[in-house]
């Protein structure tokens, strides 16, 4: 009797994954985004103007969304203090933080796997400036 119950809680029931994935598209986009409010399934896109901005993002991130963190708006110095602050609030909560481009961070929760790198072809665009 106890062995169903350990199973119950390891194995999902095929017959419920397929209900919920047919709840899932059948979903409004209302009804999805009240759900994604529920369960921090959001992705951010913030450009702060001041370094009294990071908190807002530290917000969104223990809220479990992920964080696209445009830092073209501020200067550099407030850039790294952002970055900084950023970083002890990701180790805190167990996130990531990857760089996608020139600037621009992904502040991800420990809910949020993310995958893949994106390189920097510096070298390349030198090459080219020079050739021109």
């Amino acid at each position: 009797m106890a062995f169903k119950n350990i199973k119950k809680f390891f194995v999902e029931d095929e017959n419920e994954s397929e209900a919920s994935e047919e709840e899932f598209y059948n979903m409004s986009q209302e009804d999805a985004l009240k759900e994604a409010d529920k369960t921090g399934n959001k992705m951010i896109l913030l450009e702060p103007r001041a370094y009294s901005e990071s908190q807002q993002i530290a917000d969104h991130l223990k809220n479990r969304n992920s964080v696209v963190v445009n830092l073209k708006r501020v200067t550099s110095d407030q850039a790294k203090r952002i970055i900084d602050f950023l970083s002890g609030c990701i180790y805190a909560i167990g996130g990531s933080m990857e760089k996608i481009g020139v600037g621009i961070y992904l502040c991800a929760p420990k809910n949020v796997s993310v995958q893949g790198k994106i390189t920097e072809d510096n070298k390349n665009e030198q090459d080219e400036e020079v050739e021109w």
